[in-house]
């Protein structure tokens, strides 16, 4: 019996540490897209983007405190590469389809986490989807506005604020006391 569930509970570990992996590639990719986007001086479009790569590092983190729980060990290596050096009409459809395959994928993934009998699991895929459905979501109406109005959708943007707004936080600012633990 101990066998059997060693073996589920490393399906699910397995799940897990692949959905890990898309998380930190979705790091890395929208990370890169919303320097560039500051660059290019579409500060709105960096600034949500920062927001979404913030998202997907809760997502990596959620899914690694969830692999420790069952005694796996969390990748730190990314799905794939970033793709570098895209043109802001490139990226948005380029980051819908990312999402939709996330979905696609985490759906699959979930299924997993039920069949081998964790609901914990499953539901946490099932809360970060509702989330990556938000992302396609923006991603998907960004590309829409994009296609539609081409460069007068661009110009509205060009020269807005690229800041979030967050404060920030880490180790060092939490030491000098100026963050909550």
């Amino acid at each position: 019996m101990a066998k059997i569930a060693k073996d589920k509970k490393a399906k699910v570990i397995e799940v897990l540490n692949k959905a890990r992996a898309m998380e930190l590639q979705a790091i890395s990719q929208y990370m890169n897209q919303h320097y560039g986007l500051d660059d290019m001086d579409f500060g709105e479009l960096a600034a949500n983007m920062k927001l979404i790569a913030i998202d997907e590092m809760r997502h990596a983190e959620s899914f690694a405190e969830r692999i420790k729980e069952l005694g796996g060990e969390p990748t730190a290596e990314p799905a794939a590469k970033t793709v570098k050096g895209q043109q802001v009409e490139k990226i948005f459809p380029f980051d819908a389809d990312l999402e939709d395959h996330t979905i696609d994928v985490y759906n699959q993934f979930a299924a997993v986490c039920r069949e081998n009998g964790d609901s914990v699991s499953q539901k946490l895929f099932e809360t970060i989807i509702e989330e990556e459905q938000s992302h396609f979501n923006y991603f998907d109406n960004v590309d829409q506005h994009i296609k539609k109005m081409g460069n007068t959708y661009l110009a509205r943007i060009a020269g807005t604020p690229s800041s979030t707004g967050l404060a920030p936080q880490g180790f060092v600012i939490r030491e000098q006391g100026g963050g909550a633990a």
